[in-house]
């Protein structure tokens, strides 16, 4: 895969994100879960644009060790509005349950080949 195409699949990783956002119900719970995710599903695909700009070896680890933290992050916030039922369409949210694990699989073997490469 490419890095265009790994800058294609963060996006659609947040515009997918986003329209589950949009149908969470508005209570205090599912506000503080969107609020939450809103941040984290954006930061992957923004963080990974600084990527390409990194000064050194270390800086890329580092920026690529950003968006898998928030990748993470994004992942727990999914599985948390799975099991408290915050999302009535359960098919979406496993969908963008199982790219964040895989966006999760392709940053840290990416992280890995860097710390190698070092």
């Amino acid at each position: 895969m490419n890095r265009k195409e790994l800058e294609d699949r963060l996006i659609d990783f947040a515009v997918t994100t986003a329209e589950i956002i949009r149908e969470m119900p508005n209570d205090k719970f599912a506000n503080h879960l969107a609020n939450q995710l809103v941040r984290s599903c954006t930061s992957p695909a923004l963080n990974y644009g600084e990527t390409q700009g990194a000064e050194s070896t270390k800086d890329f680890i580092h920026k690529m060790s950003v968006v898998l933290k928030e990748l993470r992050e994004s992942l727990i916030c999914l599985i948390i509005i799975k099991r408290s039922g915050s999302y009535q369409s359960e098919d979406i949210v496993k969908r963008t349950i199982a790219e964040s694990n895989e966006l999760v699989s392709i940053f840290y073997r990416s992280i890995q080949t860097a710390n190698k490469r070092k």
